[in-house]
């Protein structure tokens, strides 16, 4: 019994630890590390970690109507993924589908965060999937933006939106609870200043009530709190990552400035 309990604590540990170094680790090489992870402790399953770790997403193409269109868990049946555009599986399986009614919002709001993920650099994927729940529905809203700057410089961010409904009959309201999560990644290597690797991950957390008239009003909620939720995210991490490595930079440029004077005040007092 001690044994057991032993070794149930042992696995506890070891798996912590591998979420933690996982947290620490660039998130766009997040499978090869879990391999990695996976080859030096047998007991952690490859596949567990895969289902609690955020990865950046993934893209595929609908090839019927010639569109992008993301990959996660709530669009996976097995190794099939559902499309938002066409609502088929690709390898075709026998996976869920939202009803009718919960379709037709979900093409709409597919088409509307197709418009707002071209903002403001008309680049971008977004796809949007939904699905039902007893007291009403959820869904994710999942957006790529990639950089390609230049061929010294490129970068990623990944919004993963979760967001669960739930309907208020007697006053014809809503309320909607929003997870989401950012991954964001950059890479440059120029000559001047050398190579740098930028990554930072961000969990919020949002709560709202909201009034509907019609089912479609919650197209236009959903796009609010979500349009909110990213725009703090972005300050966050401006301030966060960007900010403090600018300070960085900065402290550095001023310490080879004072080095360099006073290299020059050093020579100065040799004679001739």
């Amino acid at each position: 019994m001690l044994s057991n309990i032993t070794t149930s604590t042992s696995i506890e540990s070891q798996f912590d630890s591998a979420l933690d170094l996982i947290r620490h680790l660039r998130p766009q090489q997040v499978e090869k590390n879990l391999s990695n992870i996976n080859d030096l402790v047998l007991d952690l399953t490859e596949e567990f970690l895969l289902d609690i770790v955020n990865q950046p997403l993934k893209v595929l193409r609908d090839r019927i109507v010639g569109k992008d269109y993301l990959l996660c868990d709530y669009n996976r049946n097995g190794d099939s993924y559902r499309s938002p555009w066409t609502n088929t599986y690709t390898p075709p399986s026998n996976g869920n589908l939202p009803s009718d009614s919960l379709r037709q919002l979900e093409i709409e709001a597919n088409q509307m965060f197709e418009q707002y993920d071209k903002m403001p650099f008309d680049s971008g994927v977004s796809s949007v999937y939904f699905w039902n729940l007893e007291n009403g529905f959820a869904g994710v809203i999942l957006i790529k933006k990639i950089y390609h700057g230049s061929s010294t410089s490129e970068g990623c961010r990944d919004s993963i939106h979760v967001v669960v409904v739930e309907e208020k009959q007697n006053d014809h309201s809503a309320h909607y609870k929003l997870t989401s999560t950012v991954m964001l990644w950059l890479n440059t290597d120029k000559t001047m200043s050398g190579m740098m690797n930028l990554t930072g991950k961000l969990i919020q957390q949002l709560e709202s009530d909201h009034q509907i008239a019609d089912f479609s009003q919650h197209i236009i909620n959903i796009g609010t709190i979500v349009e909110q939720m990213e725009n703090k995210i972005h300050q966050t991490l401006n301030s966060s990552y960007s900010g403090k490595t600018k300070d960085i930079l900065n402290s550095l440029y001023n310490s080879g400035n004072i080095d360099e004077s006073s290299n020059v005040t050093n020579k100065s007092n040799y004679p001739g």
